[in-house]
């Protein structure tokens, strides 16, 4: 099957998820809902069906160390509210699978790896989020260049942690392309809010 059967969609969104050491079992476990609520939300799907095709592609991957990142929950077509709820649904159901150090860049290229040729989007962006910087691999810019340079428009972050410095970090090494943004919220708590309205902002850009 070549490109030609890939299914067209206005965006393929490959969601992040850091579950480094730092972020306690709470904390995952509300980074965990945050992605579920958004999906959940129907405001979230609004956002989707207005779209010129009105559909997106995404998959959820979970990343810690340089050599540790895993598709959780595999590209999903959401082209329904119901659609849409079945993979938050998938979200809900996933477990933690590491608990080690911060590989960021190395998880930008797992993440850029993980494009699938099944689906042809208008647009195709990573949205990562964490809280700290990278520690673990390859370092400097090197997994952000290399998604840019590899059919990935443009690379967003997300940022709970009251240091200045992760979110610095987040604008110097990790964010690129047209219309990037990083967003930082203080605490876990205010993380669901954040992903609803982050989601819905990528859909739309």
């Amino acid at each position: 099957a070549g490109m030609a059967s890939a299914i067209p969609v206005d965006l393929e969104l490959s969601l992040l998820v850091d579950v480094s050491g730092s972020i306690s079992a709470s904390e995952f476990t509300l980074q965990r809902q945050g992605y579920v609520d958004a999906f959940n939300n129907s405001s979230t799907w609004d956002a989707i069906s207005q779209g010129s095709i009105g559909s997106i592609a995404v998959n959820l991957i979970y990343w810690s160390s340089f050599n540790q990142q895993v598709e959780a929950v595999g590209w999903s077509l959401i082209d329904s509210y119901a659609a849409s709820q079945s993979f938050a649904n998938a979200i809900a159901a996933t477990t933690r699978p590491f608990f080690n150090s911060t590989g960021v860049q190395s998880a930008l290229i797992f993440g850029a790896n993980s494009f699938s040729t099944a689906y042809t989007g208008t647009r195709s962006v990573i949205d990562i989020s964490g809280d700290g910087a990278n520690n673990s691999g390859t370092g400097g810019t090197a997994g952000r260049d290399y998604a840019l340079a590899n059919g990935v428009d443009t690379i967003n972050g997300l940022v709970f942690d009251n240091n200045t410095g992760v979110l610095d970090y987040y604008m110097n090494n990790v964010i690129g392309g047209p219309n990037a943004f990083a967003l930082q919220v203080s605490t876990i708590a205010e993380f669901g809010t954040a992903v609803d309205s982050k989601i819905v902002r990528e859909i739309i850009n």
